[in-house]
């Protein structure tokens, strides 16, 4: 009898897209981005995809001292993969992006695979009632913003971190990142497993059509084989129906506030924690099981949690 497969599944509880003033229960403070994670974790979440905040306004920062107030606490009270992203926001150089994978040189770090648009500004529409100025600018000035992820960057992330042995979440928001990633497999500066997270809705990448989906997951079945892991990232109120899509086609998943403050048509999620719940019932009643942070390391060749400078 064929073992049943295991989905591993990422959370992503704070982040630099959505803003304080959007939700009540988006963690901003230390304790508060600590404790979102171990309740994801706690709810079947194998892997932590962290951002932090300044605790004061909730603006995004890459200050490594920030982190440190929470991710050693994550990493003593679970067992969980902690990802630190490298993409931090779109605002800041890479330098500044890459200073907690750097320090903390963790077993996985986010890797965005290309530049793009990156249009939030239609945010500003729904969220009328901001408290803080830089909430206002972080959003209309995504208007004439590129995020940038040149081939320089990428190449600078891949070896910089490579060498702590720190892998990659590919974040891949279009059909050419898939082509971006190939690029440095044939020049073996990526190794498999790669990790593929397919991020669907964001203006300025693809859509979130079941299409879209499809298209992405064939070009990578063409470029990669059976050299990668596939994961999807729906964003906004595409969260649970991609992921379900996704699920069923061999997918991993990834949730969080980070990328949806949704549990249901116009209702907040109270907790990313709450969003793993959601994603884990759909995941059971297609009679697959949640992956442990074990599977998951062996799944994506992680180095493990005592190699890690935190």
């Amino acid at each position: 009898m064929a073992s049943t497969r295991k989905v591993i599944i990422t959370c992503a509880p704070t982040g630099a897209i959505h803003t304080p003033s959007m939700s009540p229960y988006l963690p901003v403070t230390p304790q508060e981005i600590g404790d979102a994670a171990l309740a994801a974790a706690e709810a079947g979440a194998a892997i932590l995809h962290l951002h932090a905040r300044d605790p004061k306004d909730g603006r995004p920062t890459q200050d490594p001292a920030v982190f440190s107030e929470f991710v050693p606490r994550i990493k003593a009270n679970t067992n969980a993969v902690i990802n630190l992203t490298s993409g931090g926001s779109p605002h800041m150089t890479v330098e500044e992006r890459l200073r907690p994978a750097h320090h903390f040189k963790p077993e996985i770090a986010s890797l965005n695979m290309g530049s793009m648009n990156f249009g939030l500004y239609p945010m500003l529409d729904r969220f009328k009632d901001l408290k803080h100025d830089w909430e206002r600018e972080h959003l209309a000035n995504s208007r004439d913003l590129v995020f940038k992820n040149t081939f320089k960057d990428i190449e600078f992330i891949l070896t910089s971190c490579g060498a702590n042995g720190t892998r990659f979440e590919f974040e891949c928001y279009d059909i050419s990142h898939l082509y971006n990633l190939a690029h440095f497999v044939e020049r073996q500066l990526a190794k498999p497993p790669f990790f593929i997270q397919s991020v669907f809705g964001l203006l300025g990448g693809i859509g979130a059509h079941p299409e879209d989906l499809m298209h992405m997951r064939r070009t990578a079945d063409r470029l990669f084989g059976k050299d990668y892991v596939w994961s999807i990232l729906g964003a906004g109120r595409n969260q649970i129906p991609l992921s379900t899509l996704g699920v069923a086609q061999g997918a991993n998943v990834r949730v969080g506030l980070e990328d949806s403050l949704w549990i249901g048509p116009g209702q907040l999620a109270e907790s990313s924690a709450a969003q793993v719940r959601k994603i884990r019932q759909v995941i059971e009643g297609l009679s697959l099981e949640v992956a442990t942070p074990q599977e998951a390391r062996a799944m994506l060749g992680l180095k493990g949690a005592d190699n890690v400078n935190f």
